[in-house]
């Protein structure tokens, strides 16, 4: 079996790759690079040149030539390897004709539990996504801040005491809604500094929240091993991390209790199987992060299906209503809070004939947000 075509294809907010064979198997993935997927895209073109031809059975081999082949790393770059990778899994386990994870040695677990989206540009609003959340089924929410959904075009100030207080009120409203029935996945965006961040985990630890994420810039390990050392609650992070030398600093500072590799980005299935495995040593578990479209789920289902330190899968709000569930031919099946370990050959997922048609490419625009005197604000 040879590789004869590399595809690529913008639907959505979202870039596919499919890798095509002689055999007439097709293997499907996606790239996580969200913010930059026309460069992702490039890449892709980059490594179609040196893919056409080869056999993609071999997996960890063209995962290593395309790694090592030009020197230079990146998130564009990372993607693109990614999406690769994940469709070379979804072309070996329709070959062999069984899902990826019984490849990556078998699954561990019948069913993945997963956190829901939570959003609200209101502390009223998000304390009823919780409702809803726990009313569906959910027994975990997540992409839940406690700051709001504000929008980027407003300028932002609040003095160090309000930001604070209402952040812990806003923390406690939600156990308060849903009580203990429903685990708390605390969303931080990176919007703190190393001190705000410690005086905010200390006020909610009360709260007993499932993980707090990203409390601050992922860029300095060092600093984040700071916060984790002062604080009692569980940090989750590593979705802008591209590799396992990445997640090996992190771990080796005790900077973080659950590892969020983005599959689309941290070089597919391949790589954070690997990633998973070095948190496993460090009996930490993993969350994969995900803020696709059922594509990527369908991937990161592959992973917590075979990893045995897996704790909980992001869920993105909207995957069984459109337009994402009109990209694909069939969703993954959600039951009360847990989405079911697909049993069909490869990824166990399909674009949609008309998907691209229908959905047609809405890029980003690169848009921050500013303080009031002007500088830039993380969120």
């Amino acid at each position: 079996m040879k590789i004869t075509q590399v595809e690529t294809l913008f639907i959505d907010r979202y870039l596919f790759v499919r890798v095509h064979t002689d055999e007439g198997i097709v293997g499907l993935g996606e790239s996580g690079a969200w913010g930059y997927l026309e460069a992702s895209a490039g890449a892709v073109a980059k490594f179609r040149d040196y893919l056409i031809g080869q056999d993609p059975l071999r997996i960890e081999h063209h995962w290593q030539y395309m790694y090592r082949s030009s020197h230079f790393r990146g998130a564009a770059i990372m993607g693109a390897l990614s999406a690769i990778d994940i469709a070379l899994w979804d072309i070996a386990g329709k070959w062999f004709g069984v899902p990826c994870y019984q490849l990556l040695g078998g699954k561990v677990r019948d069913k993945a539990r997963v956190y829901y989206h939570v959003f609200g540009r209101t502390k009223e609003q998000l304390v009823q996504g919780c409702i809803e959340a726990k009313k569906k089924g959910f027994t975990a929410v997540g992409h839940l801040t406690p700051f709001l959904d504000e929008p980027r075009d407003v300028p932002f100030f609040k003095t160090h005491a309000d930001k604070m207080s209402d952040a812990i009120e806003t923390v406690a409203s939600y156990r308060e809604a849903v009580g203990n029935e429903v685990d708390l996945c605390i969303e931080i965006h990176r919007r703190l500094t190393p001190h705000e961040a410690i005086v905010l985990a200390r006020g909610i630890e009360p709260y007993h929240p499932f993980f707090y994420e990203d409390p601050i810039l992922p860029d300095n390990m060092d600093a984040m091993g700071l916060v984790a050392q002062h604080i009692n609650i569980p940090i989750a992070t590593g979705e802008r991390l591209h590799t396992i030398y990445e997640f090996e600093m992190l771990l080796a500072r005790g900077a973080v209790q659950y590892v969020r590799p983005d599959v689309c980005l941290a070089g597919g299935l391949t790589h954070s199987k690997k990633i998973a495995a070095l948190a496993e040593a460090c009996h930490v578990g993993v969350v994969p992060h995900n803020p696709l479209s059922p594509v990527s789920t369908a991937a990161c289902i592959q992973l917590a299906a075979c990893v045995p330190n897996f704790a909980l899968q992001e869920y993105p709000i909207g995957e069984q209503e459109p337009p994402k569930s009109e990209i694909v031919k069939s969703p993954l099946k959600l039951d009360n809070g847990f989405l079911i370990i697909p049993d069909a050959p490869g990824l166990g997922i399909e674009l949609a004939d008309d998907a691209q048609e229908r959905h047609p490419y809405r890029p980003r625009p690169l848009h921050t947000r500013l303080h009031v005197d002007g500088s830039v604000v993380d969120q």
